[in-house]
């Protein structure tokens, strides 16, 4: 067996069933999970239709690239949503289709083998860097692919940024790749032009690649969130290079069970995760394609969407801020929380008491530089319908209340 499998940590919501495992729940009280950021809402029944018209596909097999209307559908969404010029007839390709966009079954599948794809082994000591708290999966995608995951702590103090300060530089001399999350989760930090800027030009002094996840990007509340590829043109970087966006339709359209996304960006690191993929055998299921393709097309649901979330975030944070320092984040549907106890504490006697469940911050983090960074603190996924998440948030309030924020402790 490959021995790196060893070298893999229980997934955070492993580490929630054995944290629960000695536990019964109130059962006063119905269960209610903010734990999981699955989206809840209703899928639009414009993507069903388009699902089930296209049933005959699947009596074809797909092609690794995916339809030439599928790409064109994305290159036209990242148009409009980020302000990037297709190629026509007067205008240089700043985004060709053929060869900056790939159809992918869902980001978290991509952001893991897309390291399988980077990754130089042959090199001493190959590093990815990633964000702390994170999403697992750059962890797993860096440790199978044969390197060691450096984490740079991202903190209240320092509004969540990216603090590059924090490795050696021995450690960038052997970075790889990088991933980013922008909006963050479990943080919702949106990354300014600045921060971008500082990362582009470390790119380019040590040669690695930027892995940008960008999955939350239309669940905000004012002012969409700045994209890697709208920033690089910005700042005049109109080949992306070493610069690769990964996006996604679960929570954009509330269909995570249908696994589409895309990757786009650089034009020979595109090229060569298309030839990995070709052997990994991840081709996009026809109609799944036929069904991403109207979603692409449609912004009226997204709007829907955003209005439900901001109307769900009002009613939270009305209810939490007198018992907790609660705040809107710049983008997501997550509230990074501060506990007056323990992470894991909180979480066990809020389960116990009101039957809510959420996940501690300490497991989507590591320790690194002395500190783990999502200890005292809890996420919370608005993404349940708004009945039970306003329940939820006045359970919460009431069990803050009931202890003067020092839960009992578990027999």
């Amino acid at each position: 067996m490959n021995p790196d499998l060893n070298r893999l940590q229980p997934y955070p919501f492993q580490k929630l069933a054995a944290l629960f495992r000695e536990v019964t729940p109130n059962q006063d009280y119905r269960a209610i999970s903010l734990s999981i950021g699955e989206p809840k809402h209703a899928t639009p029944q414009f993507i069903r239709d388009a699902l089930t018209a296209n049933l005959d596909g699947l009596a074809n097999y797909p092609t690794t690239a995916g339809s030439d209307a599928l790409r064109d559908a994305i290159a036209n969404w990242l148009a409009a949503r980020y302000g990037i010029p297709l190629p026509d007839a007067r205008t240089p390709a700043l985004l060709d289709p053929k060869t900056q966009v790939l159809p992918v079954n869902g980001s978290r599948e991509a952001l893991f083998a897309f390291a399988q794809t980077v990754i130089d082994r042959s090199r001493n000591g190959p590093v990815v860097v990633c964000p702390n708290p994170f999403y697992q999966i750059y962890e797993g995608a860096a440790l199978l692919a044969g390197a060691t995951p450096y984490f740079l702590n991202t903190l209240p103090e320092d509004n969540y940024a990216l603090n590059f300060t924090q490795l050696p530089e021995a450690v960038w001399q052997r970075t790889q790749l990088v991933y980013v999350c922008s909006p963050g989760n479990p943080t919702g930090h949106v990354m300014p032009l600045e921060e971008w800027q500082t990362l582009f030009e470390m790119s380019d002094r040590y040669g690695f690649v930027i892995a940008s996840d960008e999955c939350y990007s239309e669940i905000y509340f004012d002012t969409p969130p700045l994209g890697a590829l709208q920033t690089a043109q910005q700042l005049g970087r109109c080949d992306y290079r070493n610069l690769v966006v990964f996006s996604s339709l679960s929570k954009r359209s509330n269909v995570p069970g249908m696994r589409s996304g895309f990757v786009a960006g650089d034009a020979a690191a595109i090229a060569k995760f298309a030839l990995y993929r070709t052997y990994h055998g991840s081709a996009m299921n026809p109609a799944i394609q036929a069904a991403s393709i109207a979603a692409w097309n449609d912004e009226a649901h997204v709007a829907e969407n955003r209005r439900l979330y901001a109307e769900k975030f009002a009613r939270v944070l009305e209810i939490l801020e007198p018992v907790l320092p609660v705040a809107q984040p710049d983008a997501g549907f997550y509230l990074w929380i501060r506990t007056p106890v323990a992470d894991t504490a909180f979480a066990q006697a809020l389960y116990r008491d009101y039957n809510v469940t959420v996940l501690p911050g300490s497991y989507l983090a590591r320790t690194a530089q002395g500190v783990n960074p999502g200890e005292n603190f809890v996420r919370l996924a608005l993404v349940a319908n708004m009945e039970e998440t306003v329940e939820a948030a006045r359970r919460i309030a009431k069990f803050v209340g009931a202890y003067g924020n020092t839960p009992s402790p578990l027999p």
